[in-house]
């Protein structure tokens, strides 16, 4: 069998570019092969002007603002053409970082810059020092442009959906058995909160460069500018470019920075792995229905089925985006002496990570603006479980020193089947306790049980 190898969503071995490409375009422009070679040409290039404004640099002019205007516009204007270029230069260097720098240099020549500064392109640069800040860049990016706002939506989906249900009693299941009421705004209100402070965590994180040559050392700095401030030069360059200073470093930025960042990505997708499983029981239960899609088939034999694809879709996709990340914050900040190359592959799947995060926020998304609450069948659940009002009867109970109160309502209820309200009363009635407390237990039902659940749904 033969298949046409042009790329394309049929033939595609991953599915990120088969069958989901259109849910990752976002991170193409950033996490693909052109988005770090042109990542590449722009640390070229920004170190160039940057060592062109260094006064203990004599040998290297100061360029005018029209050429600054000019040379950045190679990143602007770079293009699928001009990687491909790159490519080409790079089947004979051998060396993808050295193609960029001869594209560099090719691009800053047709600009009439001296052959002397030209010389200055890639100057006391190792390949890592334009590696880890383009990728530093890429991932910047993409913590801040795609996976901010993407996970704002979510969040702020979820509260609005807690606050529509802030009284919505419902009835707890620990164990999987009934308990103590909640409401169902409560319960989607604790996912918000979780994933706010997991966002704050991940888009706190500060990702590191490293602009210090072959060994972290700036070994050749010195040797050509013995006098130059090398440290406080590289400082201010990485900073410019909007990322944090790595000062101590082997011939690679140590990826400590990455790390943290997969760990705080991994845990806020665990958290939404929660809530996918949440959902999904919810909808098992009758608790939510799902609005049907015209056209849409939920099983291939079974007409009825209305099928809750999305959690389970989302499901799939965090497993392989936190085994990923998980494998990556494991390994990269790992490297034998001074350099191995076992990062380098590694590198090359944060998109991937990023990529099954995306697609699985994107199906609890979708999962949840199909789901409408089943309000009659949450409450006759309620009302066939009065038996949750045994911990509140017990507590009261306690509180005016009743003998053994937990014993008592444990020998009324547990393992019973058929508590009814009336059975609970006649047992309120007979109480020893304060008449107040007793019309305050004959108030209550499985409905009105929910303590501070409605107020807490309001607050998030």
């Amino acid at each position: 069998m033969s298949l046409d190898s042009t790329l394309n969503p049929l033939n595609a071995i991953s599915p990120l570019d088969g069958r989901y490409h259109s849910k990752v375009d976002a991170l193409r422009p950033l996490f693909s092969e052109f988005g770090l070679i042109k990542a590449r040409v722009k640390i070229e290039i920004e170190w160039l002007i940057h060592l062109s404004r260094q006064s203990d640099l004599p040998e290297i002019a100061e360029f005018s603002d029209q050429t600054i205007e000019a040379l950045r516009a190679i990143v602007d204007q770079f293009e699928i053409e001009d990687a491909r270029k790159i490519k080409k230069i790079e089947s004979t260097t051998n060396h993808d970082v050295k193609a960029v720098e001869y594209y560099v240099k090719e691009q800053a020549e047709r600009l009439d810059i001296p052959n002397s500064n030209l010389e200055f392109v890639h100057f006391a640069c190792t390949s890592e020092d334009i590696n880890n800040l383009s990728y530093a860049l890429l991932l910047a990016a993409g913590q801040s442009e795609i996976l901010k706002p993407k996970l704002a939506r979510l969040v702020n989906v979820l509260r609005s959906m807690a606050r529509e249900h802030q009284a919505q009693a419902m009835l707890s299941r620990t164990h999987g058995q009934p308990a103590s009421p909640t409401t169902l705004g409560k319960e989607l209100a604790n996912f918000v909160s979780r994933l706010d402070d997991a966002g704050g965590t991940l888009f706190g994180v500060a990702i590191r460069g490293k602009m210090n040559g072959a060994v972290g050392n700036y070994n050749a700095h010195y040797a050509a500018y013995p006098e130059a401030p090398w440290e406080s030069i590289s400082q201010s360059f990485t900073e410019g470019l909007g990322l944090a200073n790595q000062a101590y470093s082997t011939q690679i930025e140590p990826h400590d920075t990455i790390a943290e960042f997969c760990h705080a990505l991994s845990r806020i997708n665990t958290i939404v792995l929660d809530l996918d499983r949440d959902l999904w029981g919810y909808v098992s239960l009758g608790y939510f229905r799902q609005k049907t899609v015209a056209g849409e088939v939920g099983s291939s034999t079974m007409p009825h089925k209305v099928n809750p694809i999305d959690f389970e879709n989302s499901e799939g996709n965090l497993g392989l985006a936190n085994a990923i990340l998980g494998h990556l914050a494991d390994k990269l900040p790992v490297s034998r002496w001074q350099r191995d190359l076992s990062d380098s592959t590694a590198l090359r799947n944060l998109g991937v990570g990023i990529g099954h995060s995306l697609i699985a926020w994107d199906s609890t998304l979708k999962g949840l603006d199909k789901l409408a609450a089943n309000k009659k069948l949450i409450e006759t659940d309620l009302n066939n479980n009065w038996a949750v009002l045994a911990e509140a009867i017990q507590t009261v109970m306690r509180r005016y020193g009743v003998p053994e109160p937990y014993e008592q309502l444990k020998a009324l209820t547990r393992g019973q089947d058929n508590i009814t309200r009336s059975m609970l009363h006649a047992f309120i009635v007979e109480l020893d306790i304060p008449e107040q407390a007793k019309h305050s237990l004959l108030a209550l039902t499985p409905a009105n049980y929910t303590g501070h659940a409605g107020q807490a749904a309001r607050d998030v």
